[in-house]
């Protein structure tokens, strides 16, 4: 089993019942279980796309999937609950990153860990910081 770090934001619709849906559905991935999750904070979008505010967190899971079969999986549940990828940083239903995945760095066409954005995010440190991951 490998831990991984999931950064998980919402600025449409129930943004709170978006993340708990997400959530719950990360839990049922075959050999994959949800550890913890960070406190949910409201954050400013980063976009010059004009878009309500998002409520973001991060999420401790432990998992079997390689990296691959878990960012399908999550673009799965993404899908499932209504994203539609438009534009670059439109506003969406859900958003789920693998922000790390063990201690494995991955640079390959579709997937980059650990995420290029990490340290641009105050949300994404706030909540790895809380979970005990530098």
């Amino acid at each position: 089993m490998t831990t991984c770090y999931i950064g998980i934001g919402s600025n449409l619709g129930d943004r709170q019942g978006y993340i708990d849906n997400a959530i719950l559905r990360l839990g049922k991935i075959k050999d994959t279980k949800v550890k913890r999750v960070s406190s949910i904070y409201e954050t400013d979008a980063v976009s010059v796309i004009p878009q309500g505010k998002f409520l973001n967190g991060v999420m401790e899971i432990e998992t079997g999937l390689g990296a691959t079969e878990l960012l399908k999986e999550l673009n799965t549940i993404e899908g499932d609950l209504g994203r539609k990828r438009t534009v670059k940083n439109a506003p969406r239903t859900i958003d789920l990153d693998i922000l790390y995945y063990g201690d494995e760095t991955i640079n390959e066409k579709g997937i980059t860990i650990p995420h290029p954005r990490i340290n641009e995010r105050e949300f994404v440190l706030r909540g790895l910081k809380e979970l005990g991951r530098k």
